[in-house]
Parts: structure tokens; C-alpha cells; sequence
């Protein structure tokens, strides 16, 4: 029996976490929509936060509880209450995108590959959430939109993760028009890697985790940190940078264990050193 570790912030908390095989489920538990509010936002931040140093999670998975809304962004009415503040909500809306960015930048930046599950609408930040993400799958019934423009607000942070996953033309298409596409024009576009049917969505991500599961959990850390940081680089830098990282990684224990197991003709036994 595989172990299950189960992790409630609260009886109805916003997120919901799981923890069997090495693979650490992240469910945005906030029906209808799964907003991002203040507190959706910091309890996410707290899983991946903890997750960085457990070496028992080994690849994350952000799904929803639900199959009509993945994310549907920001909570707009928690934002739209501030403005009876004395500063027009000012502060409120600078710490809101401060956290969001935060978030962002730190699933880029994470140790571990984090994987989007996608099932139903995902909108502003919710369609920003799954363009962080190292890897998303979609189902066929998923939707995804940067509708701000919509409501008179320029989806300007989503943006970011957008221009650096999908063509900027597709990104601007997105972000100028408001319209939502579906999920084969967003695996066109370079949204998602997957879009298949709803009922094997969560099976297939599973099968996903779990093959990524099975690698050096080093050579993922060193892989993943390595393939972010050469994309902001010149050419000549990034091959300077990568060939260093090669170097290192060789040096690993596990690259010795993985290559000696491949002569060997046998299954590698990682230790993550």
C-alpha cells in the first residue's frame, strides 16, 4: 500500500494537499470559482514552500476541486471592497499583486516540477497560474482567457508568464482581445504540452508525475533551475552557463549511480546527491 499523507490548512480551507508515490496533489479547494484571494494565494505559497526541503515530494501537481472552474483569478469582489479604504484600496491591491508575483516566481523557481491539471474555465491569474507551471495537461473541456481587458483592466502580470511560454503574438491575442480559446488552440498557442479526454485527465497527469517521480530528484533540481536561468541569456552566455552545469552534474553522485546503471543494464538507485 502506497503511503498517504493528507494535509487540510483548515476543514474548509482554500487548498487541500496530498502526498502518495512522491508526487504532492495541490488542490485549489475554493468552489465555485477557486479564486485566488489573499488567503488562497498564502496557503498555496505554504505548500510550495514546504514542499522545497521534503525530500519525500518529488514532482507537484496544482489541480481544482472542481470541473467547471479551474481558476477563474484574483477574487474581484475581495478587491472591489477596498476601495471604500481611505486609499482607494491602493495598499490592498499592492499587496495583492505582490503575493501573486511572489507565487508566480516561485513555482518557476521551485525545486521541484510542478505540473497543471487543467479541467474547466482558467481566467487572468488562474490562466497565469497554468503558464507558470512547468508542465500543463488539459482536459478537452478546459477553457482558458486573460479577460481583464474585458472589465477595463489590462491583464499586465498575467502577461508576463504568457510572453514567456507562448509566441507574443498568441500572448497579445489573448491579452488585447479578452476572448476565451479552447483547450486545442491553447496546446497550439504553447499553453499546455497535453489536452486529452476529461475522464483520463487526472490518470494521465498521475502517469506524468509519476515517470518524472522516477528520475534523480538532484538532476530535476539541477535541470529545472538550469533551464530557467539559460532562457534570459545570450547564446554564447547560455552555453557557458549550460556547459558548467554539465560539469557539475557529472560530478554528481547520481549522474555516476544513472550512467554505471545504464551500462549495467539495470535500475538506477538514486540518492539525490
Amino acid at each position: 500500500m502506497a503511503e498517504v499523507v493528507a494535509i487540510k490548512r483548515a476543514p474548509e480551507g482554500p487548498v487541500v494537499s496530498t502526498l502518495e508515490n512522491g508526487i504532492l496533489r495541490i488542490t485549489l479547494a475554493r468552489p465555485p470559482a477557486n479564486t485566488l484571494s489573499i488567503a488562497a494565494m498564502e496557503s498555496l505559497q505554504a505548500e510550495l514552500d514546504r514542499a522545497r526541503d521534503d525530500s519525500a515530494v518529488r514532482v507537484i501537481v496544482l489541480a481544482a476541486a472542481s470541473d467547471k472552474v479551474f481558476c477563474a483569478g484574483h477574487d474581484l469582489k475581495e478587491m472591489n471592497a477596498r476601495r471604500t479604504d481611505a486609499d482607494k484600496g491602493k495598499a490592498f491591491f499592492e499587496e495583492t499583486f505582490a503575493i501573486c508575483s511572489r507565487l508566480m516566481q516561485s513555482i518557476v523557481r521551485h525545486p521541484k516540477p510542478v505540473v497543471a491539471e487543467v479541467d474547466g474555465i482558467a481566467t487572468a491569474a488562474g490562466c497565469q497560474l497554468v503558464a507558470s507551471c512547468d508542465l500543463a495537461i488539459a482536459s478537452d473541456q478546459a477553457t482558458f482567457g486573460v479577460n481583464g481587458i474585458n472589465v477595463g483592466l489590462f491583464c499586465t502580470t498575467p502577461g508576463v508568464a504568457l510572453v514567456r511560454g507562448l509566441k507574443p503574438k498568441h500572448a497579445m491575442e489573448m491579452l488585447l482581445t479578452g476572448e476565451m480559446v479552447d483547450a486545442s488552440t491553447a496546446k497550439d498557442f504553447g499553453l499546455v504540452n497535453r489536452v486529452v479526454p476529461r475522464e483520463y485527465l487526472t490518470q494521465i497527469v498521475t502517469k506524468y508525475a509519476q515517470t518524472i517521480a522516477s528520475k534523480s530528484p538532484l538532476t530535476l533540481k539541477i535541470g529545472k533551475e538550469a533551464f530557467y536561468a539559460q532562457a534570459e541569456m545570450g547564446l554564447t552566455e547560455a552555453y557557458e552557463y549550460a556547459s558548467r552545469v554539465m560539469v557539475e552534474n557529472m560530478l554528481a553522485r547520481d549522474a555516476e549511480e544513472g550512467i554505471d546503471a545504464f551500462i549495467g543494464k539495470r535500475d538506477p538507485k538514486w540518492t539525490g546527491e
